[in-house]
């Protein structure tokens, strides 16, 4: 039995960490209907709620997590290599630059999910909003496949605290 006093507790949200304060995000989860405004070029339109195809080049603007400037950060992007690329595209590299800083990139051949993940340095990180830049060597142009140019299914990407 509950008294007649008592009450449901009442939670009260302390105040919300850089990372989760409206705005710019550091993750980006494709998901995220509203953080679908940082995906600044190369981004098709939204698939099941949970993932899009990009072109051979895409792009985001992202903000670099707590202390990056002094750190650095990890970049990554979480992506599937879907059959139609490999078949057509037996290997490509994807790079990445961050505010025209050079990240080094990874070859893929085979179907299947991955995440690239690489160090950026503090250098690149000295602004409260960075441009991440990736491009893929090799995808499947317009008309290939689809109508639309080809590259990744990516589910997130984002700068993560080293």
């Amino acid at each position: 039995m509950i008294a007649a006093g008592c009450k449901k507790p009442v939670r009260v949200k302390a105040d919300a960490a850089p990372d989760e304060e409206p705005g710019l995000k550091s993750v980006v989860a494709m998901a995220d209907v509203a953080a679908s405004m940082q995906l600044v070029r190369g981004f098709h339109a939204l698939e099941d709620k949970s993932w899009r195809w990009t072109e051979g080049r895409f792009a985001a603007t992202i903000r670099p997590p707590l202390h990056a400037e002094k750190n650095g950060a990890s970049l990554f992007v979480k992506f599937t290599a879907a059959a139609p690329l490999i078949e057509r595209v037996p290997a490509f590299t994807l790079t990445a630059n961050v505010n025209g800083t050079a990240i080094p990139g990874e070859t893929y051949s085979k179907v299947g999910e991955y995440v690239y993940r690489q160090n950026v340095p503090a250098s690149a990180l000295q602004k409260d909003a960075v441009t991440v830049e990736f491009a893929m060597d090799k995808f499947l142009a317009a008309g290939q496949v689809e109508g639309r140019e080809l590259g990744l299914i990516v589910h997130a990407l984002g700068l993560e605290s080293m």
